[in-house]
């Protein structure tokens, strides 16, 4: 027989908790996974911001297939292995990273919140990564390289219309100690991004019934946004109107290799083209001597049904061989799904939806908070596999399960 008793308050008060779980000030230190800082962003952030974010070209067909092609990762785990200590560092370019992602370029991010690009990079430096600069962003060159002076910095360079400024912008990135230019190959035009399209997203925000309707849900957003400096880019100087027609008006449509060769002869450092999603152009670039290909479709944003980068992966590794630096990018949501790259051959993984939904969730305790999951996250899914180092991953211990 059991014996029952009147419960007491001191009894009863272990199993009290009212906080609703990602609600309050520790919302973005309680989340565990990226999802759930999404889930904290869409609340936080008006719905045009959300969506310029979380949306991409078309039907979406190229950024759910990036995803789901992560789901679809099988792992065969090594047992009987000793993983008390484990290395997740990379040797990229002649660096160390402490782990094997960098935070990638995105545009506009002090729309997101208002501490913008400074907050990541210095985020970056605190986890031993790189975090690469826009030049659609809202930071200049020289304020993030005195904001953040020990993250190494990348920066991700379009190629415009007007060639002086081009040949500017690459001398004040050099000046400001930039370690590597990122030129990004795939936006000669704007992609059909609908979402930013029926919310009327105009850089800056318009003060439209619409959005005058959102300060109220929406006031701390709001309140940052009109009490900082005005958004805008910081290296270029048409920004009025969409994003689609800022691309279609600055950015130069006939870049070709001669334009990656006028690059080489103007910028010494490490040159990386993104945008590659072709086994025959990464063949060429490998060919041409640059020391960096970034698998990308733009985060589907720009041609929907795109390829998969991480699906084109192990074939572009196989024709250029193992020397070249080969990153990819896009639908990566946790250190396991990093993990799985460097599996297939990535040197390297770059993240950039991630941490914008942590910036908004939460600025740079948010972005922080990223960095924190897929660490963890990372470093968890090398013990379960069995590897003490990334380098043990080995092709054969990663495929995609059968539909």
């Amino acid at each position: 027989m059991v014996q029952r008793q009147f419960p007491r308050w001191s009894d009863l008060k272990p199993y009290i908790g009212l906080r609703a779980p990602f609600s309050g000030p520790s919302a973005v230190e309680s989340a565990a996974t990226i999802a759930d800082l999404r889930h904290i962003a869409r609340r936080r952030t008006p719905t045009a911001v959300f969506d310029y974010v979380d949306g991409a070209a078309g039907a979406e067909l190229s950024l759910n297939r990036s995803r789901e092609a992560f789901g679809r990762i099988e792992f065969r785990p090594h047992v009987l292995r000793d993983v008390v200590d484990i290395d997740t560092s990379r040797q990229v370019l002649g660096e160390t990273w402490r782990l094997p992602f960098g935070f990638g370029p995105t545009g506009f991010t002090r729309m997101m919140h208002h501490e913008g690009e400074p907050a990541v990079a210095q985020v970056a430096g605190e986890f031993g990564i790189p975090y690469t600069l826009s030049t659609l962003g809202t930071t200049s060159a020289e304020d993030l390289a005195a904001a953040a002076p020990d993250t190494r910095k990348w920066f991700q360079l379009y190629l415009l219309k007007e060639k002086q400024s081009r040949a500017d912008l690459v001398r004040r990135v050099a000046d400001s100690g930039y370690e590597a230019i990122m030129l990004t190959v795939d936006t000669v035009v704007a992609g059909s991004r609908l979402r930013d399209v029926r919310n009327g997203l105009t850089i800056p925000p318009q003060l439209t019934a619409r959005t005058l309707a959102g300060l109220a849900r929406y006031p701390r957003w709001w309140g940052n946004v009109l009490s900082t400096p005005p958004l805008e880019f910081a290296s270029l100087r048409t920004t009025d109107g969409t994003v689609a027609d800022l691309i279609n008006n600055v950015f130069d449509p006939s870049v070709t290799m001669a334009d990656v060769r006028w690059l080489r002869e103007h910028w010494s450092g490490p040159l990386i083209i993104k945008g590659v999603q072709n086994v025959d152009d990464a063949m060429m670039l490998a060919h041409e001597g640059v020391d960096g290909i970034l698998l990308s479709n733009h985060g589907g944003r720009q041609l929907d049904r795109s390829v998969v980068p991480l699906e084109l992966l192990p074939e572009v590794r196989q024709a250029v061989g193992s020397e070249i630096n080969i990153f990819v990018d896009g639908g990566v949501m946790s250190g396991a799904d990093i993990v799985a790259a460097v599996a297939f051959g990535a040197t390297g993984v770059f993240v950039g939806r991630a941490y914008l939904y942590g910036i908004m969730a939460g600025g740079e305790a948010g972005v922080r908070r990223v960095a924190q999951i897929l660490q963890t996250e990372i470093e968890q899914t090398m013990r379960l596999m069995g590897v003490q180092r990334l380098e043990d991953i080995t092709p054969d211990m990663v495929s995609f399960a059968s539909s």
